[in-house]
């Protein structure tokens, strides 16, 4: 399809892209999203948590979207609550997916989450799919790393369910070697040193676990993004190493196959992500996949001045209109 046009003009101090990403990933409170937790056992016995919210004074409800979140995020993020109380006053079940150590419990293996884990992602929608027949409307909703899952998802060769009808993706990094170039500007320093942090100290869990896999003066030297996915993202998923993981897990080289309507938001002064990270040439010979690039909203942004954020009134009428 044709490049979609956006609409998007935030308040003037929201146009600086650094400041609506930390405003929105540290400040925004979402309320009045009540979740129940449910525990999935994966086929490899590791598991998932679910967290559901469900419709407001809807009976009989036939619709559901699942969300993903990003790197070290988990289903009580602003952006996935903001996204499923939306959906919830819309007639919609909402249920975000932890991806594996990320519901505040580390997982049973050596492995973790990648963000080109699908497998994981198919066996939740089957799971769901299995148990809860009720659902024959499914809407599919990733920011960041979870975005470019989702989009690798939808243009694998496997059958995507018919429950599955649209997809929303929002600040994908869907070419993951260069979206690492560019977190190594010194204008994301900030954010790599955060994630870094993070890691590290989830892979000092592992080590705890499993010593002889992974040792704390590894752990320790891993002082880069490059070197915690040499070390550990690649090998403990099956991938030679960092460069052949972002090389197979990027989304960008499944977009043309993808065959439900799908829309990708990635703002153009988002400092994430590289020129490579947005996918025209591929939206203009897909029909089903639409891509919007706003001028702001940095990394996954999108304040409008309301409690509704514009990548969650844009995914509603989107699922809407599919």
């Amino acid at each position: 399809m044709p490049i979609v046009k956006s609409h998007y003009n935030p308040p003037h101090i929201f146009k600086n892209g650094h400041f609506s990403t930390i405003y929105s990933g540290l400040y925004r409170n979402v309320s009045g999203v009540y979740q129940k937790r449910e525990r999935v056992t994966l086929s490899d016995q590791d598991f998932i948590d679910l967290d559901w919210s469900y419709a407001a004074y809807h009976q009989n409800v036939s619709k559901l979207i699942i969300i993903l979140h990003g790197l070290e995020g988990n289903a009580q993020r602003a952006y996935i609550k903001g996204t499923a109380k939306l959906f919830n006053n819309s007639g919609y079940d909402a249920v975000g997916m932890n991806f594996r150590s990320c519901s505040g419990q580390p997982n049973r293996l050596f492995r973790s989450y990648n963000a080109g884990a699908t497998e994981d992602l198919r066996e939740v929608i089957e799971y769901i799919i299995k148990n809860y027949p009720q659902y024959s409307h499914i809407v599919l909703k990733g920011f960041s790393l979870g975005g470019n899952m989702l989009l690798k998802y939808l243009g694998e060769p496997i059958r995507i369910p018919k429950e599955v009808k649209s997809a929303i993706a929002i600040s994908v990094p869907c070419d993951l070697k260069s979206s690492l170039t560019q977190m190594k500007r010194l204008e994301n320093y900030l954010y790599s040193r955060m994630f870094i942090k993070y890691l590290q100290k989830k892979l000092e869990y592992k080590h705890a676990s499993f010593p002889s896999l992974i040792t704390l003066e590894d752990i320790k030297a891993a002082n880069s993004m490059l070197k915690i996915d040499h070390l550990y993202t690649s090998r403990a998923h099956g991938y030679k190493d960092a460069f052949e993981y972002y090389m197979k897990a990027s989304s960008r080289q499944f977009i043309s196959n993808i065959k439900i309507p799908t829309l990708l938001i990635n703002a153009k002064n988002d400092s994430f992500l590289s020129k490579d990270c947005f996918p025209i040439e591929e939206a203009e010979q897909n029909e089903n996949f639409y891509l919007e690039m706003p001028k702001y909203g940095g990394h996954v942004g999108f304040f409008t001045g309301t409690e509704v954020y514009y990548n969650e009134e844009r995914a509603l009428n989107f699922a809407t209109l599919a």
